[in-house]
């Protein structure tokens, strides 16, 4: 299983933009119910996909940077990318396949 790694505003660059394998950052916050909710689902992904993408959290509260950059305007918001690019968004909380789908469409 791998593991989700936490991302700050220092880090992203090299964990997210300079990754050589796809990457999933889900943006998050301790006071967010929905973001809750979503965790087992993310953590399973890690453990399904782990090998193939790297799933890693960032904490918009501690970091506004990165999510003001790419305009997270509500959380949870979930960003695929590839090759240092924004490919896919998901928002709020949803069933796990549409994140299925999400990395399924990442490693096409």
């Amino acid at each position: 299983m791998a593991d989700i790694l936490d991302v700050t505003d220092q880090s992203f660059e090299a964990e997210v933009l300079q990754s050589d394998i796809p990457t999933v950052i889900d943006f998050w916050a301790e006071w967010c119910a929905p973001c809750r909710q979503i965790t087992p689902i993310i953590k399973a992904l890690a453990s399904e996909y782990g090998d193939r993408v790297k799933i890693v959290k960032m904490d918009i509260d501690s970091n506004p940077h990165t999510p003001g950059q790419y305009g997270v305007r509500a959380i949870p918001t979930i960003l695929a990318f590839k090759n240092g690019q924004v490919v896919q968004q998901l928002q709020g909380a949803r069933p796990k396949a549409d994140f299925d789908s999400m990395l399924k469409g990442l490693l096409a």
